[in-house]
């Protein structure tokens, strides 16, 4: 089956051309040819690049410069502002860009804490206009996120990471599923899919992480595997596992049929992003 990571971070080392904003978790660089050749080393056919909102803000720039490298192993998504009055002109402008597979729309806590904010549901409602899929951070603030996948129907919105906490680095959560029942509440809007991102994570045990299967499976049952995509997120997980640490569990397991791998682990993507 061809394997495709739904959301890993490709950047370049800090320097002045390119400085970054903030900090990443991971290492100091994880260019085109560091992520491919991480792919080869585990399998990974290919992987939609999210632009790190923490290092280059809405900056697409060497994400679609990585793409253009490897236009057969990328695609690309783009964190949008959604405060932007020209909002709907950005969107229209990366909808029409080569190897753009979506936005990201991210609840930050300094940006905007009320769902009826009309800036928020205007970048949905953008989203949607110009056919491009909504990846939706909203960890920690699934209430305030289900209310803004009820007031725009008709764009898919894809929850980043399960919309559950992860850590960027031991000890593990106290009660990493807390938040479950929230979101196992958003399979009754059918605009909704799932990223199975960063699941590893949210592990109490060590590798292969087989506490995670019974929430995961509930997701899945809840979902449809038409609605779920796999992926690792990494590097933001490389202070808890490797890379191949975030693809092994998936592919190995014998809780899922070699069909439903195949949905999982990129066959459902394929399909939502129209890669």
């Amino acid at each position: 089956m061809r394997v495709v990571d739904v959301q890993v971070h490709a950047y370049e080392h800090n320097h002045p051309g390119r400085p970054w904003v903030s900090k990443l978790h991971g290492p100091d660089s994880a260019n085109g040819t560091e992520m491919t050749a991480a792919m080869d080393a585990v399998g990974v056919d290919g992987a939609v690049i999210v632009s790190s909102f923490n290092l280059y803000r809405h900056d697409p720039s060497f994400a679609l410069e990585t793409f253009a490298t490897y236009p057969d192993r990328f695609r690309v998504v783009v964190p949008i502002d959604v405060t932007d009055p020209a909002v709907n002109d950005i969107v229209a402008a990366w909808s029409k860009t080569k190897g753009a597979v979506g936005v990201r729309i991210m609840l930050r806590d300094e940006l905007l804490s009320d769902p009826a904010d009309p800036r928020l549901s205007g970048g949905f409602a953008a989203a949607g206009r110009h056919g491009m899929p909504v990846n939706f951070l909203c960890w920690g603030r699934l209430d305030h996120g289900t209310e803004l996948v009820r007031r725009n129907p008709d764009t898919v919105i894809i929850i980043d990471h399960l919309g559950l906490l992860q850590p960027n680095q031991p000890p593990p959560l106290a009660e990493p599923w807390a938040d479950l029942p929230k979101l196992l509440a958003l399979a009754a809007y059918p605009n909704v899919r799932v990223k199975i991102s960063g699941a590893c994570t949210l592990s109490r045990e060590a590798f292969p992480y087989t506490d995670i299967w019974n929430p995961v499976l509930r997701i899945i049952d809840a979902f449809g595997l038409d609605r779920c995509m796999w992926g690792t997120d990494w590097t933001r997980t490389s202070g808890i596992l490797t890379y191949e640490q975030g693809v092994a569990p998936f592919r190995n397991t014998t809780r899922l049929s070699d069909s439903d791998k195949a949905k999982l682990m990129g066959g459902t993507l394929k399909k939502v992003y129209k890669w």
